[in-house]
């Protein structure tokens, strides 16, 4: 797979997953703050109050766990570059031959 195929790959499954948490977003919000009854056809202010605070964590939220498997992931790669060697360096009881 050349670069630009894997680019527009992960472009797409950015997309995807974007999708997925909003829908998982809007149903568990409105699942919560959202009255079964539907009295009115607006919004009341209690149930607004709900979805921004719900909406607000849930975006919270979902940024401290992208951040941290960044970090998990930066850590990986770290630890397993450290692992390799290095096939440039040559080992010095080789050198000497």
């Amino acid at each position: 797979m050349d670069p630009q195929e894997a680019q527009k790959l992960a472009a797409e499954l950015e997309v995807e997953m974007m999708a997925d948490m909003y829908n998982r977003m809007t149903n568990s919000c409105h699942k919560k703050c959202i009255s079964t009854r539907y009295d009115t056809s607006d919004l009341e202010k209690g149930e607004a109050v709900c979805i921004d605070r719900c909406v607000a964590k849930y975006l919270d939220i979902h940024e401290q766990i992208g951040k941290k498997l960044t970090d998990m992931s930066q850590s990986d790669e770290e630890a397993m570059s450290k692992m390799s060697p290095n096939p440039t360096s040559i080992p010095p009881n080789v050198a000497q031959r």
